[in-house]
């Protein structure tokens, strides 16, 4: 093969080579595949904070501060990444108001707690889950859209080469390849988009189950107490 084939084979002259259609597809793939490694990017470094805030909130939970003053504390000094941080504070201050109001039966309040920090999860699961969505897009339709340019460039080899007399492997060769270059750009921007949407929906499922692991912890303590008569 001489250096001019060689030249016509490389991968940008292929790309430069292709049909309009072809080039778009290219575009299209590539752009997709750019944004979801931004998405992985930032989901990994918000989820890996919602994890870390999440352990560190447990521990001053569970370390015997008084709730009032874990609640000031969280008020003074919100962590924008700390979930059971706001699950915590919906549901204080839903029981404090609550308790201060007069002939409020404890099942009332603890039923008023329980919706607000239901709401206050589903806040949080909506967060976790914010540009999965987008990724799962990418990773099942990427190679369908791949395989269309694929097929189309295909289709302009085949069209040209009925318009030739002899028709042999380096005339064939280039429109066939060029063609399945959507495929493997396809291929390059759906497998990390498949991989990183099922790491972070694990990751954010079992956030979530912490959440309401200690959203009932937290009614169980306020249950105690609101049901202690008062000394």
């Amino acid at each position: 093969m001489g250096a001019n084939q060689v030249d016509s084979m490389s991968m940008w002259s292929l790309v430069s080579n292709a049909s309009l259609l072809v080039q778009m597809v290219m575009l299209l793939l590539v752009a997709a595949s750019v944004i979801s490694w931004v998405i992985i990017f930032s989901r990994g470094q918000m989820l890996r904070a919602a994890r870390n805030s999440l352990t560190q909130f447990d521990e001053r939970f569970w370390s015997g501060i008084d709730l009032s003053r874990l609640y000031r504390e969280t008020n003074s000094q919100p962590d924008e990444n700390g979930g059971s941080e706001r699950i915590f504070q919906a549901g204080f201050k839903e029981f404090s108001r609550l308790r201060q109001q007069q002939n409020m039966q404890p099942d009332a309040i603890m039923d008023a707690v329980a919706r607000a920090m239901r709401v206050a999860i589903s806040r949080e699961e909506e967060k976790l889950e914010q540009n999965l969505p987008f990724l799962a897009t990418v990773g099942s339709t990427s190679p369908y859209v791949g395989l269309f340019g694929t097929v189309w460039g295909i289709m302009n080899s085949f069209r040209g080469l009925a318009q030739v007399q002899q028709a042999t492997l380096a005339t064939v060769a280039p429109g066939i390849a060029e063609a399945l270059i959507a495929t493997a750009i396809g291929l390059f921007a759906a497998i990390p988009a498949v991989v990183a949407y099922n790491r972070f929906s694990a990751r954010a499922e079992i956030l979530i189950a912490r959440y309401y692991t200690f959203a009932d912890e937290f009614q169980a303590i306020l249950h105690r107490s609101v049901h202690t008569p008062a000394q």
